[in-house]
């Protein structure tokens, strides 16, 4: 099966949480922790992301769009490590 990442923000701490979970399955695992001054573009497209996810007019079009920018955002920050 293939895994989803997952994208999530710490507000107190400003860093993205990244996880994983195969398709079809409820189980999460964690992968990483990433300070906002280290990826301030995957920070605020997860924001983005986030504030989509929260309004009142929901639209999955969007959210899957957005969501799809932070895999980019994130694989490319994947690539320059």
């Amino acid at each position: 099966m293939e895994n989803t990442i997952l994208f999530a923000i710490d507000l107190k701490t400003e860093e993205i949480l990244v996880s994983t979970s195969e398709k079809g399955s409820h189980k999460v695992n964690f992968v990483e922790r990433i300070q906002r001054n280290k990826n301030e573009l995957l920070f605020d497209a997860v924001a983005t992301l986030t504030k989509i996810s929260n309004s009142a007019d929901f639209d999955i079009a969007i959210f899957k769009a957005m969501d799809k920018v932070c895999q980019m955002v994130y694989k490319k920050y994947i690539e320059n490590q």
